[in-house]
């Protein structure tokens, strides 16, 4: 019988992965799932290193992992869903833990990719790849190879992954488990009094009050400094576990693996940052704008994501959000539209605030079925709506990809993201050239778009130059909870500058960050400006080509798991990404909206004291 022990309603449905949790279908899936891996490995690990006369069998092996590839991604996400939804549920959090063993016997197939790929010559390579049956996936083969050279021995690497399960990745489920059963108290300007999850503190500092702004972030950061011991073992203890394992396997600096997991050069991420802090006054005068609608000289943390507050504001049901996607995605490009228009037919969201529900928001998919889902907590606000458009437009991405083998379809975050923010600018664009929309709407829209434009350009290198001062500190030691509050704070300091009020930074925000607990990926912050910023020379393309720039963009998506991030940008727009040009002209893009937005805002709120230079 299947263990369904919940009785949590989820708006998705699941049912094209498994008919139930646990059901016979899920069980046979896993215990084949599970065959199949132990088998291969027994395999694999009989095989000496690529040589000519191997070459038939070490394809078998690439062949058949890319397979149980297919099938754990399937897995994986059903229990994602699962786990993310309903976090309080004991049967789904061990099925994570169990999935975690299971990924860690994967990974021990790939330790045998790297080994056969590390020592092979050039010419022998040229050869394997080459071969019919790797037709579309010579990049991930030499990826692979890249990769090898920062390896320990097959045994150290295989004593790696069965000691991550219940390290590294044990602590990022921890971290998982705690900030999804984490509440807070939220005092209401009217006195009111409530016990909330902690995912609903994100929503409630988009608010345009004030006053229920700084109620959610003081409420909030009391319910971390509750476990602020356990976050700081956590962070403590997944960047110390990096920080050993690149010792061992003689990689030169933490952020090679942070370059090599978004496919990029450290001349393009220089370029990059050279640009940013080049523009930052353009990013503070957005914040000063913001000030000056607060009737303040100055913004304190909580602000970063305050929408105006204007008089005329109305909670948006979840059917206007979904309306206000899809019109404006249909009206700009039809195709993307009526994709959206499927997720919302099949129910691919789960979109409802409930207890026990984890913070945030992702897209997630199977490359079994070939289908997304998208995880969020509405709570009425445009900023939600927004949330909706970016998982709508990852969830389009994976769409473009569905005809290409999985080894082509695993495209990096730097890439990514460039996708779900093509997908809100086309949303912010839609809005603001729809004539039934008020001006007090598109003062909304617009004060969006530059704000989030700021929190790309300085909340986001924030955490960047943080988690860069983390690591080089923690290579001498533990932090403690003071020190990581106190490096947190500086960093905020140093990138905000005069126009961040004084003491008003949150020195819990290295705790509150999931970002920084993901043990899959590390450094899951640079990449987000860097998609931003992309996405912004994209849509700027689009803007001045119109519906003919739309087949170069869905290259772009479709070359995103098959090569670097500079070549697939150079093939598909012809663009540098290693030229500090290309990313200064997509910051100052922001300055139309801003001159828009510094137009209106004098109508919406005359009684604002105005002042963004």
């Amino acid at each position: 019988m299947a263990e369904n022990p919940s009785d949590q309603v989820m708006n998705w449905d699941l049912t094209s992965y498994f008919p139930e949790f646990n059901g016979p279908e899920m069980v046979q899936f896993k215990t084949a799932l599970r065959k199949d891996i132990g088998a291969l490995l027994e395999t694999a690990g009989s095989l000496a290193p690529l040589e000519a006369h191997n070459q038939a069998e070490w394809e078998a092996v690439f062949i058949q992992s890319e397979d149980i590839l297919t099938r754990l991604s399937h897995l994986s996400s059903y229990t994602g869903c699962l786990t993310a939804a309903d976090a309080r549920n004991e049967a789904y959090l061990r099925e994570e833990g169990a999935l975690v063993r299971m990924w860690a016997e994967f990974s021990k197939l790939g330790v045998h990719h790297l080994r056969a790929l590390k020592e092979t010559p050039d010419d022998l390579f040229e050869a394997f790849a080459g071969r019919r049956a790797f037709e579309g996936a010579r990049y991930f083969l030499s990826r692979t190879r890249r990769e090898a050279r920062y390896t320990m021995d097959v045994d150290r690497e295989a004593l790696a992954a069965d000691l991550g399960v219940d390290g590294i990745h044990a602590w990022g489920r921890l971290y998982d488990t705690l900030s999804g059963k984490l509440e807070f108290t939220m005092e209401h300007p009217d006195g009111r009094r409530e016990r909330l999850p902690i995912s609903q503190c994100r929503s409630l500092m988009e608010n345009p009050d004030r006053c229920v702004r700084r109620a959610a972030f003081e409420g909030g950061n009391a319910a971390w400094q509750t476990v602020e011991d356990v976050a700081a073992a956590a962070i403590n203890a997944i960047s110390g576990t990096r920080l050993t394992l690149y010792r061992y396997r003689d990689v030169p600096h933490f952020l090679d693996i942070a370059l090599f997991q978004a496919a990029i050069t450290q001349k393009t991420l220089d370029a990059m940052f050279e640009a940013i802090f080049s523009e930052l006054d353009l990013s503070r005068r957005i914040l000063r704008l913001k000030a000056s609608t607060l009737n303040a000289d100055r913004i304190a943390w909580y602000d970063l994501g305050a929408p105006l507050s204007l008089p005329d504001q109305k909670p948006l049901s979840w059917d206007r959000s979904k309306a206000l996607v899809q019109t404006a995605f249909t009206r700009a490009y039809p195709a993307l539209g009526a994709f959206t228009q499927r997720m919302y037919d099949q129910n691919w969201i789960d979109w409802e605030p409930r207890s026990g529900k984890r913070p945030g928001g992702f897209c997630t998919g199977s490359l079994l079925t070939r289908e997304s889902r998208i995880f969020m907590t509405y709570n009425n606000t445009l900023g939600d709506v927004r949330t909706l458009a970016h998982e709508a437009g990852h969830a389009f991405h994976s769409h473009m990809l569905r005809d290409l083998r999985p080894y082509a379809e695993d495209y990096p975050m730097t890439l990514a993201e460039s996708a779900s923010t093509f997908g809100e600018m086309i949303l912010t664009e839609g809005i603001l050239g729809d004539p039934d929309v008020s001006d007090a709407q598109k003062a909304l829209t617009l004060d969006m778009e530059v704000g989030h434009g700021a929190i790309f350009l300085m909340d986001i290198p924030v955490r960047y130059e943080f988690e860069k001062a983390l690591y080089d500190e923690r290579a001498s030691g533990e932090l403690s909870v003071s020190r990581l509050k106190e490096l947190m704070v500086e960093t905020q300091r140093r990138i905000f500058g005069d126009v961040l009020q004084e003491g008003a930074e949150d020195p819990y925000f290295w705790a509150s960050k999931l970002h920084f607990y993901i043990t899959g990926v590390t450094f899951y912050n640079f990449p987000y400006t860097f998609g931003f910023l992309l996405s912004r020379g994209l849509f700027a393309m689009f803007q001045k080509e119109g519906p003919d720039f739309l087949p170069r963009y869905e290259a772009f998506l479709r070359l995103t798991g098959s090569d670097t991030a500079e070549n697939v940008a150079r093939r598909s727009i012809g663009r540098d990404l290693e030229a500090p040009d290309f990313w200064v002209e997509a910051i100052r893009s922001l300055e139309a909206p801003l001159k828009q937005l510094e137009a209106i805002l004098p109508e919406v709120l005359p009684s604002a004291k105005w002042s963004s230079g």
